[in-house]
């Protein structure tokens, strides 16, 4: 081990530090100068919209991405919930998604490159009276956003797992999470896939049960 890195952090280093610093800030020493990146082969970068809290890195990301040379950052709509496609024809550049939907999107041949992982998610499964656990989901009524969507994507492989035939034992609903929120409060749909603020909104409003959440509960 170094010694220098053994002795204490005293106020005399933390202050010379603090110095040095200013001195090369006065100096226009920039990081990025120091650094000598070259700059990117393209300035402009296109994002899905999507208004979940579960994609706000990528919204706190901008300013860092404008300092890295990125002076066009957009944001592109999604109208059907599937931002891949909107990838995969040209529409936009990233996004962030569940990893489910990157694999049935690649798998029936979109043009996709997955960079890295994440988080190990958001979804929250909520249920009404007659859903008191995921095996009695066999044929009930579950809201989602639309065929193919993450909590369609994310839902199908959990029932799976659990022993249900998604596509013989489900009732899919399509209907935005307004709507999917107001049938489980009336009893119209049995079950209701939502990540972030969707679940918050269903507690606050004291809609349904949770029945499984990827946050807290084991694999």
């Amino acid at each position: 081990m170094s010694t220098q890195h053994a002795q204490p952090f005293s106020r005399r280093r933390f202050l010379g530090g603090v110095t040095l610093a200013g001195a090369a800030g006065c100096l226009g020493l920039h990081a990025r100068q120091g650094a000598a990146e070259p700059v990117p082969e393209t300035t402009r970068i296109r994002f899905v919209h999507d208004p979940s809290l579960c994609v706000t890195p990528q919204y706190l990301a901008e300013e860092l991405l404008r300092a890295d040379g990125f002076n066009e950052v957009q944001y592109v709509e999604a109208t059907d919930g599937l931002g891949t496609k909107l990838i995969a024809a040209g529409g936009a550049d990233m996004m962030m998604e569940f990893a489910g939907v990157y694999v049935t999107r690649i798998d029936a041949g979109d043009p996709l490159v997955v960079l890295g992982g994440v988080h190990i998610g958001c979804f929250e499964v909520f249920g009404g009276a007659r859903v008191q656990a995921l095996r009695d989901l066999k044929g009930k009524r579950v809201a989602v956003l639309g065929e193919g969507t993450p909590e369609h994507v994310f839902l199908s492989s959990v029932v799976a797992y659990v022993g249900l035939d998604p596509r013989r034992d489900i009732r899919w609903e399509p209907h935005p999470p307004a709507d999917a929120m107001r049938l489980l409060a009336a009893d119209q749909v049995d079950a209701f896939a939502g990540f972030p603020p969707v679940p918050q909104e269903l507690r606050a409003q004291g809609i349904g049960h949770l029945v499984l959440s990827t946050a807290t509960d084991r694999p």
